[in-house]
C-alpha cells in the first residue's frame, strides 16, 4: 500500500492553466542536504550618487547624452536596443527556415534617482510614481506596437548589470511566445466557461485562501497553484481589468501598497536584496486592439532564484531544459512562508 497521498510530501505533478503545460512538484526532495553553488551575498555599499553609473543623474551615457538631474522616475531610449524602428525586411525561406519581421522600440525606466535605493524602500508616493509613469508609456506605446512588455531584474544573479533602481521596457511590432500562448488559453477558458481565466483563478484562490501571501481592498498576490520557481507569485486585480491603463487612481494607489508589502516580504524572508525578475501581462495592443480582448486579464508575475537561503538558488538544469519544470516547495509551503513574515523592512527594523 502505498498510503495517502499528501500534496506536502508526495512527489506529484500540476497543471498550468496558462501554459498549458504541467510541472512535476517533487516535496520529499527538501529532505535532501545542499552541497552545490552558493551565491555571494550582495556587497551593501552602493553609493547613492555615481557620475560613473550611466543611469545617476547628470551622468553621462555611452552615446555621449547627458542625463538630467532628475528627481524622481526618468524613461530614455536603450543606448543599445534589442529591437529597432527600422530595418530591412528578411526573405522568409519557408518551411524549415523560416524568418519574419521584427521592429520595435527599447526603453529604460530609472525607478528613483539614488542608486542605492529599491522599491521595497522606496515610499508609497514614490512607488505611484513609478505605476504612473508605468501607464503613461503603456498609452504611449499601445497605438503603434502589438506588445509592450515591461519587466524588471533586479540583483546581479538575474543578469542586472546596474544596481540603480531601474525597469525597461520593450514594444514590440509581433506577439512574442509566451503571449501567443496565454492568448490562446485565456480565450479556449472564456469560450468554455464565460468568465476571465484568470478572473475565475482569483475566485477560486480567494475562496480557498491557501496560497494568499497578501492582498487588500483590489489586490491580490498568490503563489500559484501550478508555480515553477520557489517563491515565484502572481500579482492579481480582484475585478476585470485587461490592462495598466484601465486602473483606477484607487486601484492604482492600492497597487503602490501591495508592491510594497510584497517586496519587503521578500527581502525578509532571507534578509537580503531579494533578487528576482518581473513583469506585466495584459491584452495585446497595435492591431489587437481592435479585436474583443475580454478574455485577457491583467497580471504581474514574479521569479525569485532564491530556494534555501540568500546564498543558494534554484537552477533550471537537467530535467526541467530536456523535460519539465519541475520544483521541491511547494506552492502552499511558500506562501505560509512568505505570508508569516513582517511587513516592516528588516533594514528599517535594524535602524529603529
Amino acid at each position: 500500500m502505498a498510503g495517502k497521498f499528501n500534496p506536502n510530501d508526495n512527489q506529484h505533478i500540476r497543471y498550468n492553466p496558462l501554459k498549458d503545460d504541467w510541472i512535476l512538484v517533487s516535496p520529499h526532495r527538501m529532505k535532501r542536504p545542499w552541497q552545490g553553488q552558493q551565491e555571494k551575498i550582495p556587497e551593501n555599499s552602493i553609493p547613492s550618487h555615481d557620475l560613473s553609473n550611466p543611469l545617476c543623474p547628470g551622468a553621462v551615457r555611452s552615446d555621449g547624452q547627458v542625463n538630467p538631474d532628475y528627481e524622481g522616475t526618468f524613461v530614455f531610449d536603450n543606448d543599445f536596443p534589442a529591437l529597432l524602428e527600422d530595418g530591412p525586411e528578411p526573405e522568409d525561406t519557408g518551411h524549415l527556415l523560416r524568418s519574419a519581421t521584427a521592429r520595435g522600440t527599447c526603453r529604460v525606466m530609472c525607478f528613483h534617482p539614488r542608486s542605492d535605493m529599491t522599491l521595497p524602500l522606496m515610499s508609497i508616493a514614490e512607488i505611484r510614481a513609478v505605476i504612473d509613469r508605468w501607464v503613461e508609456q503603456m498609452t504611449e506605446l499601445c497605438p503603434k506596437y502589438t506588445w509592450i512588455q515591461i519587466f524588471e531584474n533586479k540583483g546581479a544573479v538575474m543578469g542586472c548589470s546596474n544596481p540603480h533602481p531601474h525597469c525597461q521596457i520593450w514594444a514590440s511590432s509581433f506577439l512574442p511566445n509566451e503571449l501567443s500562448i496565454k492568448d490562446r488559453t485565456q480565450k479556449e477558458h472564456y469560450c468554455i466557461h464565460g468568465v476571465p481565466l484568470l478572473v475565475d483563478y482569483t475566485r477560486i484562490e480567494l475562496e480557498k485562501k491557501e496560497r494568499i501571501v497578501v492582498e487588500n481592498a483590489d489586490w491580490l498576490v498568490v503563489v500559484p497553484y501550478w508555480a515553477t520557481w520557489p517563491f515565484e507569485t502572481m500579482l492579481l486585480p480582484k475585478r476585470h481589468v485587461q490592462r495598466l491603463q484601465d486602473l483606477t487612481e484607487q486601484e492604482k494607489n492600492s497597487l503602490a501598497d501591495i508592491m510594497k508589502r510584497l517586496l519587503t516580504k521578500y527581502d525578509n524572508l532571507f534578509e537580503t536584496s531579494f533578487p528576482y525578475s518581473m513583469g506585466w501581462h495584459g491584452a495585446p495592443s497595435g492591431e489587437y486592439s481592435e479585436r474583443d480582448n475580454s478574455h485577457w486579464q491583467l497580471h504581474a508575475s514574479y521569479y525569485p532564484p532564491l530556494l534555501r537561503s540568500a546564498t543558494v538558488k534554484k537552477f533550471m538544469v537537467g530535467y526541467e531544459m530536456l523535460a519539465q519544470a519541475q520544483r521541491d516547495l511547494t506552492a502552499e509551503q511558500a506562501a505560509e512562508k512568505l505570508r508569516s513574515l513582517p511587513e516592516v523592512h528588516y533594514k528599517l527594523r535594524e535602524e529603529s
